[in-house]
């Protein structure tokens, strides 16, 4: 069992909306500011309690807003700035939460810092970013590649007779945060968008803001993937991360969560700690195949590697970087377990919007690719009801998911045996059951294709059983229990009987409870 510690800097459940996708009220297909604000209701009404918006910076949009050039302005496409601040206040009236995406690790080529960077060897923001002398035979420095460009992580400048390091694309360039002035510009953005009350920063690609300052050649083993080998250090990220910290705790406190894109939970966890990161995504269930087996592993290994440091983790099965859960577990009955899970689990949870809906992945004709990454599919629209468009003013910037007509907010608020109502009941299940927020947990055998983990504080415990199979399973335990929540129902109010139904999620409590 899990070693009881203090409770998460935050322990409620995180929305993450991306911007461009969630809701067009100007016409021209793109989501908008007021689009989040007009929708702010359904979000109380489902029980999160905070929202984060992918980016929303001025940008060039080569990588759809995580090009910064402009870190204290809001993109035309999205609104104004006065329209952030007045989401901002209408969330917090309504106790919500907003958090912003931060973007440390790059900026756009357009950013005024790197065009004057970029201008002369000798101009003052020159070492705001990494520039380095051709190798010996004229080529890159290093044979590090770039993500997405199957390139090298370099692009030789002819007026400058250096390369600059850019470890996405090369309208990203990479930002020296060994520099002094460099870094407490980009600390600047923290206290300016504290200030306008955003109260937490989902951290893009954070661990790599600290590199080897020898920039040395990966070794052999990961050479030619991005971002592996001596691309991150966390010795060299480590002082930074305080910095961030200290920077976070000054009043008005935010929190931070970063995306530390390691394979390895116990990599993740070393940027987590009572001066380093408040959270970390790990995505270890992402990438998990939808199998009992595997989800119990990587429930335990988590679990301990993030109690050695002290930390709480984070769970998520999906966000705008990933195909949707139920496209990947494939069944309407396994994403509705799935979501039981991931509201569950002993950790902080991150809802992807349009995952309450059950939604997948959209079918994207190849003339309307748009991302470098591949990842439109994920990306599609929310359909907030049956009509033509769907809620939308605008034709919009990507094509539906499938069945919009089905899946859609309206139409499954209509009917309480929906993903969006299993969604609420779960999350409302969640706030009002301490247990299931900060209490300790225990993975137990109970069968080879159940998840079954045990959640307990001073107030009681519940129970959860996740059957994997598209077919009923026992699922033996000791003691009476009684179904609070089901994922399909089934059964609710009632004696747990010893077995679960086709791809059933169940929550229990002890029979006299």
């Amino acid at each position: 069992m899990a070693d009881a510690m203090d409770p998460p800097a935050f322990e409620g459940v995180v929305y993450q909306i991306y911007p461009r996708s969630f809701l067009d009220t100007s016409g021209d297909g793109i989501g908008d500011l007021a689009g989040i604000s007009a929708k702010l209701d359904h979000l109380v009404w489902l029980g999160v309690d905070a929202l984060w918006l992918s980016p929303i910076y001025r940008s060039p949009m080569a990588d759809f807003g995580y090009d910064v050039a402009d870190h204290t302005d809001v993109d035309p496409v999205f609104g104004t700035l006065a329209d952030a601040d007045a989401l901002i206040a209408a969330a917090h009236e309504r106790d919500l939460q907003v958090w912003l995406d931060y973007v440390p690790n790059h900026t756009s080529d357009q950013h005024p810092w790197f065009q004057a960077s970029r201008s002369s060897r000798d101009d003052p923001k020159r070492d705001w970013y990494v520039w380095r002398d051709p190798a010996p035979d004229g080529g890159p420095p290093n044979n590090w590649r770039a993500a997405f460009a199957e390139a090298p992580a370099w692009t030789y400048d002819e007026a400058t007779d250096q390369y600059y390091l850019h470890q996405f694309l090369p309208e990203q360039p990479d930002v020296n945060w060994a520099n002094p002035q460099l870094r407490e510009a980009m600390l600047d953005v923290l206290r300016f968008w504290k200030d306008r009350g955003i109260d937490g920063f989902r951290a893009d690609v954070v661990h790599l803001i600290g590199k080897d300052p020898a920039y040395p050649d990966d070794p052999p083993e990961v050479a030619g993937v991005g971002r592996a080998g001596h691309h991150h250090l966390p010795e060299a990220t480590a002082p930074h991360l305080r910095a961030i910290r200290e920077t976070l705790e000054l009043p008005p406190a935010a929190v931070m969560v970063g995306e530390i894109n390691l394979p390895d939970a116990a990599q993740v966890a070393t940027y987590v700690g009572e001066d380093l990161l408040h959270l970390a995504f790990q995505f270890s269930l992402i990438y998990s195949p939808w199998r009992a087996g595997y989800w119990r592993d990587i429930v335990g290994y988590v679990q301990r590697e993030f109690d050695a440091v002290g930390a709480w983790p984070t769970w998520v099965l999906g966000n705008h970087d990933n195909s949707r859960v139920a496209s990947r577990v494939g069944r309407a009955g396994a994403a509705r377990a799935a979501m039981v899970g991931l509201v569950t689990l002993r950790g902080v949870p991150f809802l992807y919007a349009g995952d309450e809906l059950g939604l997948e992945d959209a079918v994207i004709p190849p003339d309307r690719v748009v991302d470098p990454g591949g990842r439109d599919g994920e990306r599609a629209p929310i359909p907030w009801d049956g009509s033509e468009r769907h809620g939308w003013a605008g034709e919009p910037w990507l094509p539906w998911p499938p069945v919009p007509e089905i899946r859609n907010a309206a139409a499954q608020r209509a009917d309480e045996g929906s993903m969006l109502h299993l969604t609420r009941r779960v999350l409302a299940l969640r706030r009002a059951e301490s247990s299931l927020r900060t209490g300790e947990q225990e993975v137990i055998d109970v069968a080879d294709d159940v998840l079954a983990f045990r959640r307990t504080d001073d107030s009681g415990t519940h129970l959860v059983l996740i059957n994997f199979l598209d077919e009923p399973t026992d699922a033996e335990v000791t003691g009476d229990w009684r179904i609070v929540l089901a994922s399909d129902g089934a059964g609710e109010g009632g004696s747990y009987t010893g077995r679960l139904s086709p791809d059933q999620a169940v929550v229990l409590v002890t029979a006299n409870g």
